[in-house]
C-alpha cells in the first residue's frame, strides 16, 4: 500500500508519499512527474516518516540545514540511483554543475565518461525533491537550468540555502 501526507510550504504545496517505513517521493504540487511511479490505490495516512519529513521540511524552509534526513527510499534505476546518491551529496548552500555530476557518476560506474544530459534526464526525474537536492545542480557557466519544481523556485530554494552560483544571486 502506498501512502500520502500534504504539505503546505512557502512556496506551494508538497505532496509526500510513503510505503509505509520510508519516504518514496516528495514533489511540488503540479511539478514535471509529479507522483510519477505512484501506483494507486494510496491513501492519505499519518505516518512516522511523513512526521519526519515534516520536521525536516520545517527546518529546511525556516532556512536552516536540518542535519538529518528522514528515511529514503530511492526506486529507480542503478542509472537513476547512482546520480540521486551523488546529489545527496551536495552540501546545503553549495552547488555543483551537470558536468561535475556527470564526471563523479562516470566514475561510480566505471566508466570513462558520462553525458551531462544523460545526468540531467536522470536528475529531472527526482522523485524526493529538496531532500535529494536536485536545485542544487546548475549550468557550467552558473545558469539556473532545468528543475522539474519551475526555474522561480529553483532560485528561490538557492536563495533561501544562501547559495550564489556564479555570484548571480
Amino acid at each position: 500500500m502506498n501512502y500520502i501526507q500534504y504539505y503546505q510550504s512557502p512556496l506551494g504545496g508538497i505532496t509526500m508519499a510513503s510505503h509505509g517505513v520510508a519516504l518514496t517521493g516528495l514533489w511540488f504540487d503540479g511539478q514535471k512527474y509529479y507522483m510519477e511511479g505512484m501506483k494507486a490505490p494510496w491513501e492519505e495516512k499519518t505516518l512516522p516518516v511523513f512526521d519526519e519529513a515534516v520536521r525536516w521540511l520545517d527546518l529546511y524552509f525556516s532556512g536552516k540545514n536540518p542535519g538529518f534526513l528522514p528515511p529514503l527510499a530511492l526506486q529507480t534505476t542503478k542509472f537513476r540511483k547512482t546520480v540521486w546518491e551523488i546529489l545527496l551529496t551536495i552540501p546545503f548552500g553549495q552547488t555543483r554543475t551537470y558536468g561535475q555530476i556527470a564526471q563523479q557518476t562516470a566514475g561510480r560506474l566505471g566508466l570513462a565518461r558520462m553525458s551531462a544530459q544523460a545526468v540531467g534526464g536522470a536528475i529531472g526525474h527526482n522523485a524526493i525533491s529538496l531532500m535529494i537536492p536536485c536545485h542544487r545542480v546548475i549550468g557550467a557557466n552558473g545558469a539556473l537550468t532545468g528543475y522539474a519544481g519551475g526555474l522561480d523556485k529553483k532560485q528561490k530554494l538557492l536563495e533561501l540555502e544562501g547559495a550564489d552560483p556564479a555570484g548571480r544571486l
